[in-house]
C-alpha cells in the first residue's frame, strides 16, 4: 500500500539536509557545550550557529532567544516566567477561547492561583477581533496571549492589530506562533510582540526542540534551577544535535517559504474545490481566507471523525481528527465549540494539512479515498 501523509500540522518529516547537519553531533562531535576544551567548544559553536539561524528567520537578535524542549515548554516559560518575574501576586490576563492547550491549560492553572483570566470569544470563522481584545482590557491587565494561527482550523489571528494595542497600553504580549512559523513571515519587533514561541518539528526539523523569543529588557524568571545555560532561563545541558537541526530547518524555511506557501495553497485549494465546495455533506470549519495555506479543516455530516480516521488509515491515508494533542479524547473540539459550530458537525471534524513533499496526484487520490469512505460510513452506494 502506498501511504499518503496529510498530517503535517502535527509533525513534518525531517528534511534530509537537516539530518545531515545533525549527524556529527550524534556521533563524533559529542562534547558538552559548557566544556572549555575543543570538543565542548565545537558543540557550543553549533548551538550559537543555530541560535543565529533561528533569530535571523525572525528578524531578532540571537541573544534574545532561549532554546527549549518544544512549543509547550516555551509557552509555559513565557507565561509563567513573565508573571513570576513581574506580577507574582496576581493580575488580569487575556487570552482567547481557541488557544492550544499548552496555553489554555496554563491559564486555567493560573486561575487556581488567584489570577483573573478573560477568555475572549472568537467570531464564527474562528478569528478573534482586536476590538474584542480591547473591550476585555482592564486597568489591572498585565498580559495578553494570542496564538498566531490556530492548530486545528489554520485561521490566522489579527496579531499586528493586537500587538499595536498591547504596545499602546504598555501590556506584555505573548504569541504562540508554532503553527504559523512555517508559512507566515514573522517579525516580533515590528509587530509589537514581546514573547514569541516557535518550534522545530513543524518546519521539517527534529522533534523535542523549540525556542522562545523574549524582547530585550523584558524580565522573565526561570522555573527550573541548575546551570547557567540559555541565559539562566533554561538550565540543563543543551540538546546540541536537535538545536543544530532546528537552526538548519529555520535557514531552509527562510530560503524556501514563498515556494512552500504557493505549493501548499494549491493543494488545499484542490481539496476544497474537489471535495467540499457545493457538497452539503461537508462543512468547512473556518474560511479560505485569513487561513494558513497548508491546513483545511472540515466536518462530515453523519460521520464520527474517529471512525472515519480509522477507515482512512486502513486505506493508507493519514489525516487528523482535529488536534493531534487531543487525538485520544472523546470530547468535541474546544475550538469548534468556541466558533459556535452546530452540534452535528462537532464530532465529525477532519484536518488535512499538507507539506512540501505532497503532490497534486496525492491530493486527487486522497479526495477519492475520503469520498469513498464518507459514502460507506453514511450507507450511500459507492
Amino acid at each position: 500500500m502506498e501511504r499518503i501523509y496529510l498530517d503535517n500540522a502535527a509533525a513534518t518529516p525531517m528534511d534530509p539536509r537537516v539530518l545531515d547537519v545533525m549527524m556529527p553531533y550524534l556521533t563524533t562531535a559529542y562534547g558538552n557545550p559548557s566544556s572549555l576544551h575543543y570538543f565542548g567548544q565545537q558543540a557550543r559553536a553549533a548551538v550559537q550557529t543555530a541560535r543565529s539561524q533561528v533569530a535571523h528567520c525572525l528578524g531578532v537578535k540571537g541573544e534574545d532567544l532561549v532554546f527549549t524542549s518544544g512549543g509547550t515548554e516555551a509557552d509555559n516559560l513565557a507565561i509563567l516566567g513573565f508573571l513570576r518575574a513581574n506580577f507574582p501576586d496576581g493580575g488580569h490576563l487575556i487570552t482567547t477561547a481557541v488557544e492550544h492547550h499548552a496555553v489554555l491549560r496554563t491559564f486555567q492553572a493560573l486561575e487556581q492561583k488567584g489570577y483573573d483570566v478573560t477568555y475572549v470569544p472568537v467570531e464564527a470563522d474562528g478569528r478573534v477581533t482586536a476590538e474584542a481584545v480591547a473591550q476585555a482590557l482592564r486597568d489591572d491587565t498585565v498580559l495578553i496571549s494570542v496564538m498566531y494561527a490556530n492548530n486545528e482550523t489554520g485561521m490566522v489571528q489579527p496579531v499586528d492589530a493586537i500587538g499595536a494595542l498591547a504596545r499602546q497600553k504598555g501590556i506584555a504580549f505573548h504569541v504562540d506562533a508554532v503553527q504559523a512559523f512555517g508559512y507566515v513571515p514573522i517579525r516580533p519587533l515590528e509587530q509589537g510582540i514581546d514573547m514569541l514561541t516557535v518550534c522545530s518539528h513543524k518546519i521539517y526539523g527534529p522533534k523535542g526542540v523549540g525556542a522562545l523569543y523574549i524582547r530585550h529588557g523584558l524580565q522573565v524568571a526561570a522555573e527550573a534551577y541548575g546551570g547557567p545555560q540559555e541565559h539562566r532561563l533554561r538550565a540543563g545541558t543543551e540538546n546540541v544535535a536537535a538545536i543544530a537541526g532546528f537552526g538548519k530547518a529555520a535557514e531552509l524555511l527562510e530560503a524556501e517559504r514563498n515556494d512552500r506557501v504557493l505549493a501548499a495553497r494549491r493543494l488545499t485549494d484542490a481539496v476544497y474545490e474537489r471535495l467540499i465546495k457545493g457538497d452539503a455533506r461537508f462543512h468547512l470549519n473556518g474560511r479560505r481566507n485569513h487561513v494558513l495555506p497548508n491546513i483545511i479543516d472540515f466536518s462530515v455530516d453523519g460521520v464520527d471523525s474517529a471512525i472515519l480516521l480509522i477507515a482512512l488509515d486502513l486505506q493508507g491515508l493519514a489525516v487528523s481528527a482535529g488536534s493531534a494533542c487531543e487525538a485520544g479524547a472523546v470530547e468535541a473540539s474546544h475550538v469548534l465549540q468556541a466558533m459556535g459550530i452546530e452540534e452535528k458537525w462537532l464530532r465529525s471534524s477532519i484536518r488535512l494539512s499538507v507539506g512540501k513533499e505532497n503532490t497534486l496526484d496525492e491530493i486527487k487520490r486522497a479526495v477519492a479515498i475520503i469520498g469513498d469512505a464518507v459514502r460507506k460510513s453514511r450507507g450511500e452506494s459507492l
